[in-house]
């Protein structure tokens, strides 16, 4: 570690911002295996891959020799988050939160070294805290304070209620930092407030501030929203390969590089050099496939990722289904029933004839068959839909 421009160049790539970045450097030149924290709240049994945007920068700073701390936060997901949200967030009970937990173990094994993470639950320490603890801890801030908070002044400038415990989750995810005497904690640009809660307690306790790493959220397959589970445009790490690569090869052209930037691992001079590519007339599927294919060999393996791209050219280049074709954008709402959704897509003339066309077998989404005519799409992303032999189109679902 002796090259320290070159420590944090990799540290720095990927990343949204760094507070502060000349203390991370002071703390960086100690010469001493620092202790990273990364909390997350066991509030769905899936690990997607915008969980992974973090992660990966966690599993960078174990390759650096740094002490990883992976906190689940079986109490605080009890409480809810209420980050970026508009309503109170409901919160769950003790026996989904382990079981969650459970899950959650299992899946970040799959980018981080277990030999080399320490897994750490909050309720460890929060639940020792009492009542007397939580109150002295909920005087080390004002409510004035809180309001500052994005979220909960929107809130409340909109009348939308605010429950009082919303407010403890920052200070309980900034005690976590105290308890951990963490040198640096990771989370999302959502997580500002909470990351920076943290840094003040510490303070409090005399103990060196945390330095912190903000990553940029991962967008989801509708190239709109954060991808998430709740809107249902996500790629959970644990799904098969062969629906691991086709959503991967549903992304649009221009959110792959999103996707190159925050996902893979290649070098930034190799990305470069696929722009160029296609620049100069390469065709964007290929670089999407070799994409596909990383992510798919480090949740897999290599000859998972070789048979789910044979299985994809089978379904789509064997099926003749053409390079170029009309982009189409739809509004999702609730659900789009599928004879409505090829109607407004042009791909039929009426409804009626979406019926009797996918009645006769002839209607195809990604080159799987519809079978009932009565389908209804609920997720949101790209498909490429198909009326016959000629009629194509690639929908967008937002």
């Amino acid at each position: 570690m002796a090259d320290f421009d070159t420590v944090m160049a990799e540290i720095r790539r990927g990343t949204d911002e760094i507070l502060v970045e000349s203390e991370l450097l002071e703390k960086l030149k100690e010469k001493r295996p620092l202790r990273i924290k990364l909390g997350a709240d066991p509030t769905a049994p899936d690990i997607h891959l915008g969980h992974t945007v973090i992660l990966n920068k966690l599993r960078q700073f174990q390759q650096l020799g740094h002490e990883v701390i992976f906190l689940i936060g079986d109490f605080t997901a009890m409480v809810g988050d209420p980050s970026g949200k508009n309503n109170t967030r409901p919160p769950l009970t003790r026996e989904q939160v382990l079981a969650n937990a459970e899950t959650y173990k299992e899946q970040v094994f799959k980018i981080l070294d277990p030999a080399k993470t320490r897994i750490e639950f909050n309720s460890s320490w929060l639940e020792a805290l009492g009542a007397g603890g939580m109150i002295k801890l909920a005087a080390q801030q004002t409510v004035a304070r809180m309001l500052e908070r994005d979220d909960f002044k929107k809130r409340y400038a909109n009348g939308t209620a605010i429950a009082i415990h919303e407010f403890l989750y920052p200070l309980l995810q900034g005690y976590d930092s105290v308890a951990l005497n963490a040198d640096v904690e990771l989370g999302g640009t959502d997580q500002k407030f909470n990351l920076l809660m943290g840094r003040e307690l510490q303070k409090g306790e005399g103990q060196s501030p945390q330095s912190v790493i903000m990553m940029p959220l991962l967008v989801g397959l509708d190239g709109v929203k954060k991808m998430s589970k709740s809107a249902n445009n996500y790629i959970g790490v644990s799904d098969a390969p062969d629906e691991m690569f086709g959503k991967i090869m549903s992304i649009s052209d221009d959110l792959m590089w999103n996707y190159y930037e925050l996902l893979s691992f290649r070098p930034l001079t190799e990305i470069e050099g696929f722009k160029q590519a296609i620049a100069e007339g390469k065709n964007p599927r290929d670089v999407k496939i070799l994409l596909a294919k990383e992510i798919i060999a480090r949740f897999h393996d290599e000859a998972a990722a070789e048979q789910a791209e044979a299985n994809f050219i089978a379904r789509f280049q064997k099926g003749a289904i053409p390079d170029e074709m009309p982009e189409v954008e739809l509004a999702l709402g609730e659900g789009l029933g599928i004879a409505n959704l090829l109607k407004d897509a042009g791909l039929v003339a009426s409804t009626s004839e979406a019926m009797r066309m996918i009645k006769q077998g002839a209607v195809k989404i990604d080159g799987e068959k519809v079978a009932d005519p009565k389908t209804q799409i609920t997720a949101a992303g790209t498909c490429v839909y198909q009326v016959g032999k000629r009629k194509f189109a690639r929908v967008t679902l937002k």
